[in-house]
């Protein structure tokens, strides 16, 4: 398992929970607005990876201060040690989060059928329409739609979640995304902030404003229960 980073705590991204955040490497989609591209277009620095052996002794001085572990990337599925490596850390006594993009619905039925995993939060990048475009040229939208399946109807917590861009994403975007999660238990809209790490194509023209998120959360409320806006201001 190639890990890229860690950040050592976190209180925001592992929702009621004291965590730390393991950044693995690589990723499958060429997503324009990537705020990690980093992590993804290139090789790691021998210096910069964490091997596991280095990550576990972390964590063993960590026990009694976090509750649990993030996996994101990057796409955490693209390693074919994802699910080991997530059980191991279950059986180290912590609970885990994996942050994913859905492309990997097999490796996603393992982690739920292994039970290696206790929250699963996967990014929906746009309509089923639009997807090829904003993932950089991902077209399999069959497995996209099957790992939505997968996670809406696990025992296990979950949210899926947008990041939106303006000029990518747009109120009639969001109403037919709406249509095609509905009934989903939980959705997070996430507002695109910049980064100097992001394509320069990309500005803080961007971003939307608090009333525009509002609008967009109004939206998905017809067809969503819970739906939360982060990065709003």
């Amino acid at each position: 398992m190639t890990i890229s980073g860690l950040q050592k705590t976190t209180l925001i991204d592992y929702p009621e929970k004291i965590a730390c955040t393991v950044f693995t490497h690589g990723c499958n989609f060429r997503c324009p607005f990537c705020h990690n591209p980093e992590l993804v277009t290139k090789p790691p620095k021998e210096d910069e990876v964490i091997s596991e052996e280095e990550f576990f002794k972390f964590l063993k001085n960590r026990r009694y201060l976090l509750e649990g572990v993030v996996v994101t990337g990057g796409e955490p599925c693209v390693n074919k040690e994802i699910v080991d490596f997530a059980k191991k850390i279950k059986e180290k006594g912590f609970n885990v989060k994996i942050d994913t993009n859905g492309s990997f619905p097999k490796i996603i039925q393992k982690l739920l059928e292994e039970k290696a995993v206790d929250y699963i939060a996967m990014d929906i990048k746009s309509t089923l329409e639009e997807y090829e475009a904003t993932t950089g040229g991902f077209n399999e939208i069959q497995k996209i739609l099957e790992s939505i399946e997968l996670i809406k109807n696990s025992n296990v917590d979950y949210e899926f979640r947008t990041t939106v861009v303006k000029g990518m994403h747009t109120e009639e975007i969001m109403e037919n995304m709406g249509r095609f999660l509905k009934g989903v238990k939980s959705f997070s809209l996430q507002n695109f902030k910049y980064s100097k790490s992001i394509s320069s194509k990309f500005s803080k023209d961007n971003e939307f404003s608090k009333k525009e998120l509002e609008k967009f959360g109004k939206i998905f409320k017809k067809y969503v229960e819970n739906v939360n806006i982060k990065n709003i201001g």
